[in-house]
């Protein structure tokens, strides 16, 4: 096999053990805080062993038959990938997640490197499972599940993409304060927010208000909520607001909707500061929005692809 016409690109990530290394600057300094607290220190010392090994075994693997370039994850907004690069994640759910809304079709492997301790919707693989899944990817024989992946466009031309969801709101637990514009009606709303999940992401953060809408229909006796579809690849995303407040001067009738592939969901911001767009929960990767910004949300035209066998 011909290593040198083929780039993996190997995702990893910072362990707990390794962050409060650097929070606290000495092993010794970590361990002295968690213990204090009554925890157990030995644990994030066996999960951090545990993934620094699923790691070599993936390099060891990956080397033979391709090229191989590691990036940590804090690094992949700046990350420039290849049309053929092939991607590797080795982690938890949120890294894959993570990882794809930077791809643009690229196959993106999930490895679990410690099975034991995580399950995983995206982590299909098992560190030795490389040796038989790369050379599929490498001659195109694989086979893959498309994820539909959500777009925002602000008005001043930055993008952000998202796997799970979108928030539209504002950095601290004050109201945000918007207009909204769904299929020609537009209201004022003051809220805490809107959600806006693709199909994988309706399993996320999009269930959990969900449980609270059931909850409410059940205890009032209105029925049932129906249960909304969970396919990774359809193209629509679905928005819901969150705890809007109807008052003299704002309006609470478009607090649920489905964007399909051709429709834009539209708002613009009456927030004076703190206003936010962050995605698939890393509030580091935002867009501000604040007084005067308009934003539209739709259907990505970026599919992901994640490797299934």
């Amino acid at each position: 096999m011909d290593r040198g016409m083929n780039k993996v690109v190997l995702i990893k990530r910072r362990t707990r053990y390794e962050e409060l290394k650097r929070r606290y600057n000495t092993v010794e300094q970590a361990r002295f805080y968690i213990e204090h607290l009554g925890a157990d220190f030995s644990d994030y010392e066996t999960e951090d062993k545990n993934y620094n090994a699923a790691l070599e075994s993936v390099r060891n693997l990956v080397r033979p038959m391709a090229r191989l370039q590691e990036i940590d994850r804090e690094y992949l907004p700046n990350m420039i990938f290849g049309k053929d690069d092939i991607v590797i994640a080795v982690g938890q759910d949120g890294l894959v997640a993570n990882a794809m809304k930077y791809l643009d079709g690229q196959p993106l492997i999930g490895v679990n490197p410690d099975p034991a301790r995580w399950d995983g919707v995206l982590l299909p693989f098992e560190t030795g499972d490389i040796k038989g899944i790369l050379p599929k990817v490498i001659d195109g024989s694989f086979d893959a599940k498309s994820v539909t992946m959500g777009k925002v466009e602000s008005k001043d031309g930055q993008v952000l993409y998202a796997v799970n969801d979108f928030f539209i709101g504002v950095s601290n637990h004050t109201s945000a304060r918007y207009h909204i514009n769904y299929r020609d009606q537009v209201e004022n709303q003051s809220s805490s927010g809107i959600i806006i999940s693709t199909g994988f992401g309706m399993t996320g953060w999009h269930k959990s208000v969900m449980a609270e809408f059931r909850g409410m229909a059940r205890a009032f006796g209105m029925g049932s909520v129906p249960e909304p579809s969970y396919d990774w690849g359809a193209r629509q995303l679905t928005f819901q607001v969150r705890e809007p407040y109807p008052s003299r001067f704002t309006q609470a009738d478009i607090v649920y909707g489905q964007i399909g592939g051709d429709e834009k969901l539209i708002v613009t911001s009456d927030m004076s500061e703190n206003g936010v767009v962050f995605s698939d929960g890393i509030i580091d990767d935002t867009i501000d929005f604040n007084a005067g910004m308009e934003i539209k949300i739709g259907v990505s035209d970026r599919i992901g692809r994640l490797v299934t066998g």
